[in-house]
């Protein structure tokens, strides 16, 4: 079933015009609170190509518009404390940033290598146009969180993190849930 899987997705991913990958991870997504990880709204696939690394998303329930899209420092989707008040997905940290330059420069610019492309959501509620992360592989992702935040994101540090707003739904690779 694995390999079936592993086919239909390198058929997916080459009628868009993306090297049929070596390997992929499936993710699940589950909406986030300040109580606590929710319930699902789908997947997002990641598999390395030549550009660097595909992600795409499948997810549903999802208002129209733009969402910042990033891969955060830790392996939790839990809620943290901030302040004495709970925080949905706060003890994800910030955005991936192993190389300390301390600034939101986008997929494509040189700050935090965790600064995905925006994903964009139809009016259906849906999101299945793929995005590439040209710094990022599939061996970055272990050990990090995927979140989705609620807001656009500009791709500057002002205002803080590019406004991507709240975190609203986080996934996890596998290798990280089986380590938690």
């Amino acid at each position: 079933m694995k390999g079936l899987l592993a086919c239909l997705i390198a058929l997916a991913f080459t009628i868009t015009g993306y090297a049929i990958p070596v390997q992929a991870e499936v993710i699940s997504f589950h909406r986030i609170s300040e109580e606590g990880i929710g319930q699902s709204i789908g997947t997002v696939t990641a598999l390395d190509s030549d550009e660097g690394l595909v992600i795409k998303a499948n997810l549903t329930g999802l208002r129209p518009g733009e969402y910042g899209f990033h891969l955060h420092e830790n392996g939790s989707c839990q809620p943290g404390l901030q302040e004495g008040v709970s925080v949905a997905g706060l003890a994800a940290g910030g955005h991936w940033d192993p190389d300390q330059t301390g600034h939101h420069l986008g997929p494509f610019g040189d700050g935090h290598r965790g600064d995905l492309s925006r994903l964009i959501v139809s009016s259906d509620g849906r999101t299945t146009e793929p995005v590439v992360a040209p710094r990022l592989n599939l061996s970055d992702l272990p050990g990090h969180a995927l979140i989705l935040h609620s807001g656009g994101d500009t791709y500057n540090d002002e205002p803080p993190l590019g406004g991507g707003g709240a975190r609203m739904a986080c996934g996890l690779p596998e290798a990280t849930m089986q380590a938690a």
